[in-house]
């Protein structure tokens, strides 16, 4: 058989599956009935971005089966081949939002199958900043457990976001290797079917992103094929069905690396053969170019930006150390040149191996740096690094900063022989890594002996954190002379520009504006350029003629103008890794904002997802407005249309974490007490007219004010 003839038959044989499923569906449930993934905006987000067509019932989903009909011509030509995989990855996606039918739940963990939204935007920041440097998707069984799990462990320490699609995901549960979103590796399902699941990741991400119009296969196709850095590990044998299924890869650019040699042919740097699995993880990086950024650290275990998530319970952890029980702290201090010794690491005070197992300990690290180009300003942007060099280790976990952190040593990590100056080694070489611009010479210096802790925590550690908070509470917009352009995101989406201020963060809520004022200096021709503001044109929306400028060049001419304080007069673009989307709803002359995390339905009428779909990929939306978690609490929120006081609904997870920043400024402003009790969330209602009468009852200042539309 040629290469044409088993994508033929592998397409043939899924097409008459998914009729004959359908067909079922219809007889049981009858046209009318519902289909759509869930937590998701675009229904069947692969046949909706390919066709420009949403399904939303049975009857919908058969009249799209003849639609895919058309995709499956037989013409032994290559891109013919391509179509009938693309049609095979639409009919799996039949399939498998026909298993969701009636809110059901076919998957149960460790497997995931359908990916949220979210869990696409939250992949987002790590995607462009190469955190997560490629898209690995591992097909059928490993030849014995230990390749599969080596193989898998591989990707997970080059930091790459590895999915698995049949017998792998038995062969990683079998030997007891932790998986999930948080590490990194996702089980999707045993079916070949789910690899569907992956294949919707990459769609999404080009119409989150990238601004791709539904329907406009070719845009699509290039899309993925440039931007969304994804291949293909499948093991042999392989059956007619799954290459079928790699041809659809194929068509979206990710080359496809198999074992298999009986019948195979290949297709140069798209269907490669490379029968030594343990060679997989180099010749898929080299098929799609990956470049894995190496750092050496001395340290027993892994460390990769993979372990980031990774939790350590109670049960599981040797030590730790938790600032709200005892006393520790983290700083960065800045020192003269002759008072650092490069690379000296000191643990002062007990090691972990002197520790009793289980126990809570002092632990207070102090990491000095001397640079000709250092600044003061630079160190909580260092100091906030810490938080992921720790969570980097395999078998370490850190949550918090400054003198409220929590850190636990895993009894794994313990075993495999880590100790508290690895710690050290991690800190000193991901400083001097990160910042080798500005810091040239690097100690840290660790405490765990009690009294000393206390010593530094009271007496050095919170004397430096009040006044970098005094300092920061002078930086206004107005205070500084310049804000910057932060166009990180431009590897998904090609048109967006961030404009960040003192006063308005990046709307991914990772950038602030010391942080592009030290990546500047960092790298001078890098994401973050300095954008002076010398020439105001309405400073009541926040535009000037330097900005525009600025957006206009950084954009490639895709954005004339931008404000930074309206949201309805020419808004910030968002790229579709926002935290949080806020939205006017007319009914209560306000907005509600919704949170990448928050699931639920809002008064707009619309979930996050749904008002995502709206937002994202470098567009203005006038009306709606992409942005960080902190700048809620920001003066210059929406201040062109009355500021935070127009805010009346936002969820109750997110309120708390944002209320008490929040009721100073609405003090401030509008010498109201206790804002955020005003303010309506999804316990209280996401009824428009009930959050009227709620608003209402609690004299809402929104209903006050200038009407919005």
């Amino acid at each position: 058989m040629t290469l044409f003839d088993r994508v033929f038959s592998g397409n043939d044989a899924v097409y008459g599956l998914t009729e004959q499923a359908i067909n079922a569906a219809i007889d049981q449930y009858g046209e009318d009935k519902a289909v759509s993934f869930p937590h998701t905006a675009y229904s069947l987000p692969c046949y909706y971005a390919v066709t420009g067509t949403k399904v939303t019932n049975l009857k919908d989903l058969k009249e799209a089966l003849g639609v895919v009909k058309t995709l499956m011509t037989r013409e032994k030509r290559l891109n013919d081949a391509f179509m009938s995989g693309v049609a095979t990855a639409l009919c799996a996606e039949f399939i498998e939002v026909l298993k969701y039918i009636d809110g059901a739940t076919p998957y149960e963990e460790p497997l995931y199958g359908h990916l949220a939204d979210a869990v696409i935007r939250e992949l987002g920041v790590p995607l462009v900043t190469g955190d997560i440097p490629g898209v690995a998707v591992i097909l059928g069984s490993a030849p014995t457990a230990e390749e599969g799990v080596a193989l898998v462990k591989s990707y997970q320490a080059q930091g790459i976001l590895v999915t698995l699609v049949g017998g792998i995901c038995d062969q990683v549960a079998e030997a007891g290797m932790s998986t999930g979103a948080n590490v990194r590796v996702i089980p999707l399902g045993k079916d070949v079917t789910s690899v569907i699941h992956v294949v919707s990741v990459a769609l999404r991400a080009a119409l989150i992103f990238g601004n791709i119009t539904p329907g406009d296969a070719a845009n699509l196709m290039k899309y993925t094929f440039e931007r969304v850095p994804a291949f293909v590990n499948a093991f042999a044998p392989l059956d007619d069905v799954i290459v079928a299924c790699g041809a659809g890869a194929i068509a979206l650019g990710f080359p496809v690396i198999t074992n298999e040699t009986e019948n195979i042919f290949r297709v140069p740097k798209s269907l490669i053969v490379q029968t030594d699995v343990s060679k997989f993880n180099a010749t898929s990086l080299e098929a799609r170019d990956i470049k894995i950024k190496i750092t050496n650290i001395d340290i027993p275990v892994a460390f990769a930006s993979a372990f980031e998530g990774e939790i350590i319970r109670r049960k599981e952890m040797q030590v730790e150390f938790d600032g709200s029980r005892v006393d520790c702290c983290e700083l960065v201090q800045t020192k003269e040149m002759s008072e650092v010794e490069d690379h000296k690491i000191e643990v002062i005070g007990p090691d972990v191996d002197e520790m009793e197992l289980g126990s809570k300990n002092s632990i207070a690290y102090v990491v000095e740096v001397a640079g000709k180009n250092m600044q003061s300003d630079f160190e909580p942007v260092i100091e906030r690094k810490f938080h992921n060099y720790i969570n980097c280790i395999e078998g370490v976990y850190h949550t918090g900063q400054r003198d409220m952190l929590r850190i636990r040593i895993g009894q794994a990590a313990f075993g495999a022989g880590f100790r508290l100056r690895h710690i050290g080694e991690v800190l000193y070489a991901s400083v001097k890594n990160e910042f080798e611009a500005v810091v040239d010479k690097c100690q840290v210096k660790i405490y765990t002996d009690p009294e000393k802790c206390t010593d530094i925590r009271h007496n050095v550690a919170q004397v430096t954190f009040d006044k970098r908070d005094d300092r920061l509470k002078s930086l206004t917009d107005e205070s500084v002379e310049v804000y910057y352009s932060c166009i990180l995101c431009q590897a998904f989406s090609p048109s967006h520009v961030c404009v960040v201020t003192p006063e308005r963060l990046g709307l991914c809520g990772a950038v602030s504006w010391l942080d592009a004022k030290a990546t500047n200096e960092l790298d001078p021709n890098g994401p973050c350029q300095i954008i002076t503001k010398e020439r105001p044109i309405d400073e009541r929306i926040g535009e000037y003629e330097d900005v525009n400028e600025a957006v206009r060049k950084f954009s490639q001419g895709a954005l004339e103008d931008v404000s930074l304080y309206s949201i309805i007069e020419k808004p910030m673009t968002s790229c579709g890794c926002f935290e949080c989307i806020c939205g006017i709803e007319p009914l209560s002359n306000g907005v509600c904002i919704a949170n990448r995390e928050y699931a639920g339905m809002t008064p707009i009428g619309m979930t996050f997802p749904e008002l995502a779909s709206m937002t994202g990929g470098g567009v203005q939306t006038p009306g709606f407005m992409g942005h960080g978690k902190h700048f809620i609490a920001s003066k210059k929120f929406m201040k062109a249309e009355g500021g935070v006081g127009r805010i009346v609904w936002m969820p109750k997870e997110l309120k708390e974490t944002v209320a008490e920043r929040l009721n100073v400024t609405a003090k401030e402003l509008y010498d109201i007490d206790n804002f955020s009790d005003m303010i309506a969330d999804e316990t209280i209602t996401t009824d428009p007219e009930e959050l009227l009468a709620f608003l209402e009852e609690k004299g809402h200042p929104a209903l006050s004010m200038e009407p919005m539309m």
